[in-house]
């Protein structure tokens, strides 16, 4: 934790089931959250409906210049468990350009789904459609379909859209 911090993008460990209250008490003392999430189907009373659910169980990102001051007053905020961080003393940023990449696709308003945390495959850019710009990993499901995996690294997740197989060229 610097002095000098600037604005970063973190992520935030809270208990489970706990997100939202996190992302709104953060919200509440100056902090700005960003919760992802998306639509999953539920049967609830014989029901079936979509509901909206974190993408990240137990996560959520903060965008701010943290010094001590601030990282004690988000400790405070009922809920949260650890800022994450690469040894005792500092914290990890998560990169602009992952949580942009999840900004985009929440944007987009297409289906996501969880996917498996990826290390290695093919990593591609989207060419056409909503998802113009974005680069992933892609894994092959269908004849003409596929998946953009977008991973955040430090939080060991990821997430994937389904894209059309000609949408997507080699980075």
């Amino acid at each position: 934790m610097s002095e000098g911090a600037s604005d970063a993008w973190y992520g935030v460990w809270t208990r489970s089931h706990c997100e939202r209250q996190v992302a709104e008490h953060l919200s509440a003392k100056g902090f700005p959250a960003f919760l992802p999430e998306m639509g999953v189907w539920s049967t609830r009373a014989g029901q079936t409906r979509v509901i909206r659910v974190p993408m990240f169980p137990g996560y959520l990102f903060v965008r701010a210049a943290i010094d001590k001051h601030r990282y004690v007053e988000m400790l405070k905020v009922r809920g949260i468990v650890r800022i994450l961080e690469d040894g005792w003393t500092r914290l990890t940023p998560v990169p602009d350009a992952q949580v942009d990449a999840i900004q985009r696709l929440v944007d987009a308003d297409v289906p996501v789904f969880p996917h498996p945390h990826l290390r290695q495959g093919d990593r591609v850019r989207v060419v056409d459609g909503p998802l113009t710009g974005l680069e992933g990993i892609f894994v092959h499901d269908k004849l003409r379909k596929g998946r953009l995996v977008l991973s955040v690294d430090l939080l060991g997740r990821s997430v994937s859209a389904e894209v059309d197989c000609a949408a997507v060229t080699p980075c």
